[in-house]
């Protein structure tokens, strides 16, 4: 009985990372979609484009995928007309949690997020009413490897960055919105394609959870993002290592 319930358990969690990749690979085609309709369907020419198909290449999806993607988006194809919705609130503890979208269907997504936060603990609010908590800025991380610190920082200065974080982990280069393509094309160039580059809400405050009030955070999180209209969620929360130990236990 043991075998087969290990088997079971081994079966379960590849389904799961199964559903979360088949999750992570639809999020990646609606960002492609939506930023080759948007602008020229040429990841060259369009600085949006190529941020998706990085993170799609980085997310190990194929060429022919993403190629396949951008031509039915530059096609025009029927049922693939998607809008850009952010929703904000508040979750349990008071965190404070943003989330984004791409969506064919504005009322369906905003009964959907409305429900996860009221089954969960949390409250939907209006727009704006958390993202005053964050800053908006632009990301761009590589590996330790690729250059020493003295080396990224002056990079990061000639390419227009506003600061630079280095440590065993590697890079963490950030920017304003306005500057964030110009500054990964600039640093690609020297340094090749970085692991991530993304433009990110960044909390300036964050709220400590014990044990009972990070769990009904983490349920709410999940349950966001299941949402298939949901692309990114973003809060302002921190867990102890020692909690998340007992969490994930």
């Amino acid at each position: 009985m043991a075998g087969h319930s290990q088997f079971k358990n081994i079966m379960h969690r590849k389904g799961a990372q199964d559903a979360k990749r088949a999750r992570q690979f639809a999020r990646l085609i609606r960002e492609i979609t939506v930023s080759a309709r948007q602008g020229l369907p040429d990841p060259a020419s369009n600085p949006r484009l190529r941020a998706a198909v990085t993170a799609a290449r980085q997310a190990n999806m194929s060429k022919d995928t993403v190629e396949r993607a951008i031509k039915k988006a530059a096609g025009g194809a029927a049922g693939d007309d998607y809008s850009e919705v952010r929703y904000e609130g508040y979750g349990p503890a008071g965190v404070a949690v943003i989330v984004e979208g791409l969506t064919d269907n504005r009322n369906r997504t905003a009964s959907d997020v409305r429900n996860a936060f009221s089954k969960h603990g949390g409250v939907l609010g209006e727009t704006n009413s958390v993202s005053f908590l964050f800053s908006r800025l632009g990301v761009v991380r590589y590996p330790v490897s690729v250059a020493d610190e003295d080396a990224m920082l002056e990079a990061a200065i000639e390419a227009g960055a506003d600061n630079v974080e280095s440590g065993p982990e590697g890079h963490e280069v950030t920017t304003s919105p306005e500057s964030f393509f110009a500054v990964r094309d600039a640093l690609e160039a020297r340094f090749g394609a970085p692991e991530e580059a993304k433009l990110d809400w960044r909390p300036g405050t964050t709220v400590t959870l014990d044990e009972e009030r990070a769990a009904s955070v983490l349920k709410l999180l999940d349950a966001l993002e299941d949402n298939d209209d949901v692309q990114n969620v973003y809060a302002n929360f921190d867990i102890p290592d020692a909690v998340m130990a007992k969490l994930s236990a």
